[in-house]
């Protein structure tokens, strides 16, 4: 993630509307390349030797022009400076795209009000829960095991949530993140959980984009047929959990059972698709009706 941000802000054309925000602790994130490069914003510019200086090979720079918003262990002034970036394009008429990196716990379980609130003026922007799932980040205890924030996130309707197991599917929502909020002016904000464990990362397979907007996709197909017939199983799963179910799918199939894997990079759209379907069935009786074969009732 922090490789796209970095990325987004080196192009020439949308660069300088890309604006970081991060409540505390940006080097657990991996953000220490943007406080030289990007620089972190403070209107009377560094007025103190960092702590950082002569002990740590990170860069510590504050400036009048910094892109970076570090707002200290402040949540609640964070998302405020999310919702004001976010809404800018608004207020001021300068489409300011907000990427808000926090730990996963300390979003909408703290300060779900106050995304709320933002969602209620049309805000736009990424929130990217970091250190997700309960796997990635144990030192602290419950205090980091999020394994329930997009059950929150569901409840605020223009919230699009994804939990992605790979990065290219990460860059794929992002890409679509930014079509969708800044090109088709959506009303949207997107809620995307990272984790942080050391796992290879695949090329991206031909032809899964529309799955991974979408919410699902199958990422590895068996090449096997199973011991016994009729037997078949597929595994579903989403961000940090995807490594278990590759291996689970090793011991299947070793034990004979043809095993195809799907990333489902989110279950709050693919829950919000079966409801709307369900939904139009209910209202066109008539043509779901007449669409059926004339021997099925």
């Amino acid at each position: 993630m922090i490789d796209i941000m970095t990325q987004l802000i080196r192009n020439k054309e949308v660069g300088k509307y890309i604006v970081p925000i991060v409540p505390d602790e940006a080097q657990t994130f991996g953000m220490e390349p943007l406080f030289n490069s990007a620089q972190i914003w403070n209107q009377k510019g560094q007025l103190y030797t960092p702590l950082e200086i002569g002990i740590s090979v990170i860069k510590y720079k504050e400036s009048v022009t910094g892109q970076v918003l570090q707002e200290g262990i402040n949540e609640d002034g964070a998302t405020a400076s999310f919702t004001a970036a976010g809404t800018a394009y608004s207020n001021h008429g300068i489409p300011t795209i907000p990427f808000y990196i926090y730990y996963s716990m300390f979003g909408f379980q703290r300060v779900g009000d106050l995304v709320w609130a933002a969602a209620d003026m049309m805000c736009k922007g990424f929130l990217l829960g970091a250190t997700a799932g309960r796997t990635t980040l144990n030192g602290e205890g419950l205090q980091h095991q999020d394994g329930h924030s997009h059950l929150i996130a569901q409840t605020v309707p223009s919230v699009i949530s994804y939990d992605p197991a790979f990065a290219y599917e990460l860059a794929v929502i992002v890409h679509d993140g930014i079509r969708r909020m800044y090109v088709e002016h959506e009303h949207k904000m997107y809620y995307i959980t990272l984790y942080n464990e050391n796992l290879p990362m695949p090329a991206i397979p031909e032809g899964v984009e529309e799955g991974i907007k979408r919410g699902i996709y199958r990422y590895q197909q068996s090449k096997k047929k199973s011991a016994q017939a009729g037997i078949k199983a597929h595994l579903l799963a989403s961000g940090i959990i995807m490594d278990q179910a590759l291996q689970a799918a090793e011991i299947l199939e070793s034990e004979g059972v043809s095993t195809d894997i799907w990333s489902a990079t989110s279950w709050s759209e693919l829950y919000r698709d079966a409801n709307a379907c369900d939904r139009w069935n209910m209202a066109h009786r008539a043509k779901r009706k007449s669409a059926l074969p004339a021997n099925k009732p």
